[in-house]
């Protein structure tokens, strides 16, 4: 009947689940195939790959070059965090509590001469419990009164 036609959508525009499915399982195959021949990528980099939920899935694999760049960036944040920490200390005033603290604004117009990444490098310090502030990012000019203090 002419209702049963319209309720229906044309053959063309069905997509089922499984189908996608297969569509990206096929993606997924000529993807290894093409990295397989990527002269960027190693046979050690593809003979590795766990599958998510392993334990060293989204990890790189132990020793490869870069398990080593990864290590190197996480020790070049490290010594940035402890130079913002540093120089909070040197000009920052001190609190009744004891603690030194500094506005946002006046450690943004010392620190950018250091690095352009300052509110990252404030975000990380956070994270290791380092230094507190109010918010959950910080803007140049808009939050220039905001305190942030160097925690014991």
């Amino acid at each position: 009947m002419e209702t049963d036609r319209l309720s229906k959508p044309p053959e063309d525009k069905v997509t089922s689940v499984k189908g996608l499915t297969q569509t990206w399982q096929k993606w997924s195959e000529d993807h290894k195939d093409y990295q397989k021949h990527n002269p960027f990528t190693s046979d050690e980099v593809m003979a590795f790959c766990p599958m998510w939920g392993q334990k060293d899935y989204g990890k790189p694999p132990e020793g490869s070059h870069t398990e080593r760049r990864g290590m190197e960036a996480h020790s070049h944040i490290g010594r940035e965090v402890t130079e913002l920490c540093q120089i909070i200390r040197e000009i920052g005033h001190r609190r009744e509590d004891g603690r030194r603290e500094i506005e946002f604004g006046t450690l943004f117009a010392h620190y950018v001469s250091i690095s352009n990444k300052l509110v990252g490098v404030l975000l990380r310090a956070r994270k290791q419990g380092l230094v507190q502030f109010e918010g959950e990012m910080l803007w140049q000019g808009k939050d220039d009164r905001v305190l942030i203090s160097l925690l014991p």
